[in-house]
């Protein structure tokens, strides 16, 4: 089972002067101490279940490419990219951009966005629900389209690229892993199917999990693609060092299903701390699951 860290809650001791230095330790930490990914949050806005707008928030791609020239081996993203928030033409470039200047280390992450607040607040469009779908499907076609290199042109309902060019290319053939974030069952599950490398669950009950999956493993069907192709992660809430038993037995569960990447949340009050400690303690753990 691969750990991954994302790092949702900002508001660490030290207030903005000491963001930089704290946020280069705790990727440092993870680099050195084996961890997979490092993802930061997509957002403008401070979710209002961690503070709202008053707290911290760093814009992702900008913190992403200050991360890659601390570490050497972290895949890095942001868990995950709203499709509102950038051109996909930009967004692609911008993706991979960070894969070639981190030596082959971006994930691409998205979803169909669903922070209201934030576009009002900074006056961006945030389509209707069904609309920011009919984007996303698009948007997952022109990041294959430029992460192929081949160049080309793309004409939608929603986007038109005359010219698809993305020179340099990425690093890894086919481009960035491609991870599509949430669980709806009718179109968020066929898109991963259909166009992405792995999905992204919340914390369910196993149960709850294993119908998610059954769901995905239908979509794979109809899509004519091997479900074993699709990587499955999820975001745990619970912390590793608070709750032990619960999170191994949660995460042996998932590993039964065939969950092959976990999230976990470092605490706000010392995330340096907090992720060496994961790596000492629960990574060594969790190589053993699965």
């Amino acid at each position: 089972m691969k750990l991954a860290i994302h790092c949702s809650n900002l508001s660490w001791p030290g207030g903005p002067a000491a963001l930089a230095p704290t946020l280069a330790e705790v990727a440092r930490t993870a680099d050195q101490g084996g961890l997979s990914t490092l993802t930061m949050m997509d957002h403008w806005f401070q979710m209002e279940q961690l503070g709202g707008p008053p707290e911290p928030m760093l814009e992702g791609y900008t913190s992403l490419g200050f991360i890659a020239g601390q570490t050497s081996n972290l895949e890095l993203g942001l868990l995950v990219t709203g499709v509102t928030y950038r051109h996909p033409g930009l967004l692609a470039k911008i993706v991979t951009t960070l894969d070639v200047l981190s030596g082959g280390r971006a994930m691409l992450g998205i979803g169909a966005a669903w922070y209201e607040r934030e576009h009002r607040g900074l006056g961006v469009p945030f389509p209707p629900v069904a609309e920011r779908f009919e984007r996303l499907e698009e948007t997952l076609q022109i990041a294959r389209l430029m992460f192929s290199g081949e160049g080309g042109s793309f004409s939608g309902s929603h986007y038109r690229l005359e010219e698809a060019v993305n020179v340099p290319a990425p690093v890894r053939p086919g481009g960035p892993r491609v991870l599509v974030g949430g669980s709806g069952e009718r179109k968020t599950l066929r898109l991963v199917a259909q166009y992405a490398d792995a999905c992204n669950f919340f914390e369910f009950e196993p149960e709850e999990m294993r119908h998610k999956i059954e769901v995905l493993d239908r979509h794979c069907e109809k899509a004519d693609r091997d479900p074993r192709t699709v990587q499955r992660t999820a975001l745990i809430g619970r912390d590793p060092h608070t709750d032990a038993d619960g999170f191994y037995r949660r995460v042996e569960e998932y590993a039964a299903l065939g969950i092959e990447q976990v999230w976990v949340m470092p605490a706000a009050d010392d995330p340096v701390g907090w992720v060496a400690k994961l790596c000492a303690e629960v990574r060594p753990r969790l190589e053993e699951i699965g």
